[in-house]
């Protein structure tokens, strides 16, 4: 157990106040074989976008609870932004969806315990893991490559339901949050892991969210400044390389979201802002003529905005404002609601998802049930989750399909 566990844990309330209150490697080394290799598409522009009218504000409620991370100590001089990756967009064919998920994938954070009246924790990592997406059932824990630990809690996948980025836990090796790639066979079952080798040094404590682009070759991540504001990253599966995107006016990210065709992100800030981040202008012009607001809201935390997902299309956004899913065009108009999912009591006051390849299957999680919504119909079931290690333990579980 690193010497550094308990300053960490130290830190955990300091990061969720600051989120309340506002290559030195050979790039080529241990690079991920790409998923695909299409031609890419013709460049088309964004479409123009308008603002669309934010949902009546609801009673309210308390806070948004922030993310609970556990952090490892941050080294004395922050890594500068990343600047060379000099394509970021991701322009190949999106996997293709076979059809409804048959699998997710869950991640949660180490278990920890202070055994006697220690104010050490003790850390026990755990794998991430595959389900069957009808039943919950456990079919395989995840290898994990050299370094890695264990999962923490982010997974994202891509739309061929086979395709799944993870971030590692690297405790006690001190090297803060990593990123791995797994392939899933047609049973299910996962092949071996490959680690994302880095080629711009980037010491991760805290990950606020993570998206794997349509076609497997790039991934975004965000993670909070130093001094306040919150950053974007995009990085190139294959060669390591990253370019950064910050913002300074808001004190967290969540919910990234690729366009399928590549070539920009949707995010949510500070639980009150849809915006859209033009790819094709990363890196070229001031951070602040790139991204562009959608959408706001307004009222009470109920209606806090904390999920964003692409259609299959792209013409349109899946959001979750409170426990309300709803679906607004990206070329402005009214919001429509799809799915009014009701949570057990205890339950975040907003709604973290994910939309499977086909966009017609939205999959959430409370404590240890999966819970899948039909966005065609509005129907909703749930299925117990089941694993192979310290089942029903620990907290921030997490799933993607």
């Amino acid at each position: 157990m690193s010497p550094h566990t308990s300053a960490a844990l130290a830190g955990i309330a300091l990061a969720a106040l600051a989120v309340l209150a506002a290559g030195c490697t050979d790039p080529a080394a241990d690079r991920v074989p790409p998923v695909s290799a299409p031609q890419p598409p013709a460049s088309s522009p964004l479409p123009s976008l308008t603002a669309v009218p934010p949902p009546s504000p609801l009673p309210s409620l308390t806070a948004v609870p922030p993310p609970s991370p556990m952090l490892t100590s941050a080294p004395e001089h922050p890594f500068p932004m990343a600047t060379s990756l000099a394509e970021p967009m991701a322009t190949g064919a999106p996997l293709t969806a076979t059809g409804p998920p048959r699998f997710f994938v869950s991640a949660r954070t180490p278990l920890a315990r202070f055994p006697g009246r220690s104010k050490t924790a003790v850390l026990t990592p755990v794998p991430p893991a595959v389900h069957n997406a009808e039943t919950g059932a456990f079919i395989a824990n995840i290898p994990l490559p050299p370094g890695i630990e264990g999962s923490w809690h982010l997974v994202d996948a891509a739309p061929d339901n086979r395709t799944f980025a993870i971030a590692g836990w690297t405790e006690p090796t001190n090297s803060g949050i990593r990123f791995f790639v797994v392939r899933l066979g047609e049973d299910g079952r996962p092949g071996k892991p490959v680690a994302i080798t880095q080629a711009d040094p980037d010491y991760l404590d805290l990950v606020y969210d993570l998206a794997l682009s349509p076609d497997g070759t790039r991934l975004a991540y965000a993670t909070p400044l130093i001094g306040g504001g919150a950053k974007i990253s995009v990085l190139d599966v294959a060669t390591g390389r990253r370019l950064d995107w910050k913002t300074s006016t808001h004190p967290g990210v969540s919910g990234l979201s690729w366009a399928p065709d590549g070539r920009s992100l949707a995010y949510v800030l500070g639980h009150r802002s849809i915006a859209l981040l033009d790819l094709a202008r990363l890196g070229t012009d001031p951070d602040d003529a790139v991204s562009r607001i959608v959408m706001n809201t307004t009222g009470a935390p109920p209606s806090a905005l904390e999920s964003v997902a692409h259609t299959p299309d792209g013409s349109a956004l899946i959001y979750s404002s409170g426990h309300t899913i709803e679906r607004v065009p990206l070329a402005g108009g009214p919001a429509q609601v799809l799915a009014r999912p009701e949570l057990p009591p205890g339950a975040s006051l907003t709604l973290r998802f994910n939309i499977d390849g086909t966009g017609e299957h939205l999959l959430y999680v409370h404590k240890w049930r999966a819970y899948r919504a039909g966005l065609t119909d509005g129907a909703i079931t749930s299925v117990p989750i089941t694993v192979d290690e310290h089942p029903g333990k620990g907290g921030s579980l997490r799933a993607a399909w």
